[in-house]
């Protein structure tokens, strides 16, 4: 039963919300880059331009009109693309080792305040995730990482990545509630903003250390959301979530 005022269920943005994708992929890109005989390139620098690729390609999709594709095709694609900007053939490179190197986004270590804050969270409300990350990719993820989900969302249950307004609204529909009743979860402003605009509720947790410390692009999309939080621990405070046991 919902408890007044507060949503019915929370769904979570998940790279950068709740794991650190930055730390966990620049560690392994570092024993890849290694293992093709290119520890002259910056591992850090790498995995920036391989997020920053993902990140344009969600902003864009919708345009290009292609066919959705699951996220680990297209994080494959752009690991092709930053290795080749880098000087790198990746038709030089073993498949297998491509493939496991763009599965380095299964294997994300979560931020240290995840797992206690979404078992508290979960005391009151069903979490789901409201990612791009595609099932495979997020089970595998959830289970490297203990991530206590209800319930694996996003958008291969949708066919559209967010910022697309169905990404937003499709859940919703899935979980059988109202977009008001439905609250995003995220470390982004401009992902807020966009689920803010279908009618969902929002709630901003804080995770200065995503990009290393520097300001992220997003910032001008910053709200007055419904709650804020610097860590999954303290919005489970806000929302009156039971303490652990």
């Amino acid at each position: 039963m919902a408890v007044a005022g507060l949503p019915k269920v929370l769904a979570f943005d998940v790279f950068g919300t709740v794991v650190d994708w930055r730390t966990s992929v620049a560690r392994e890109s570092t024993t890849f880059l290694q293992r093709i005989g290119r520890a002259d390139i910056d591992a850090v620098r790498f995995t920036d331009k391989w997020r920053y690729r993902y990140l344009d390609v969600m902003k864009r999709y919708r345009e290009t009109g292609r066919d959705f594709t699951v996220l680990d095709v297209l994080h494959r694609e752009m690991l092709d693309e930053t290795l080749r900007h880098e000087g790198v053939d990746p038709a030089d490179l073993a498949p297998a080792l491509l493939q496991d190197w763009t599965f380095a986004w299964r294997r994300l270590a979560p931020w240290p305040d995840s797992v206690a804050g979404l078992t508290r969270l979960k005391t009151r409300f069903p979490i789901v995730t409201l990612s791009n990350g595609n099932i495979a990719l997020m089970l595998a993820l959830a289970r490297h990482a203990g991530l206590p989900w209800d319930a694996i969302l996003g958008a291969e249950v949708t066919q559209a990545y967010k910022p697309d307004p169905e990404a937003y609204l499709g859940t919703a529909r899935i979980l059988g509630v109202a977009p008001g009743e439905l609250c995003l979860v995220a470390a982004h402003h401009s992902d807020l903003a966009a689920a803010r605009a279908c009618g969902l509720r929002t709630a901003y947790i804080a995770r200065p250390d995503e990009y290393g410390g520097r300001r992220t692009a997003d910032e001008e999309a910053a709200q007055e959301w419904d709650w804020s939080a610097d860590s999954l621990v303290a919005l489970a405070d806000e929302l009156g979530c039971p303490p652990a046991a």
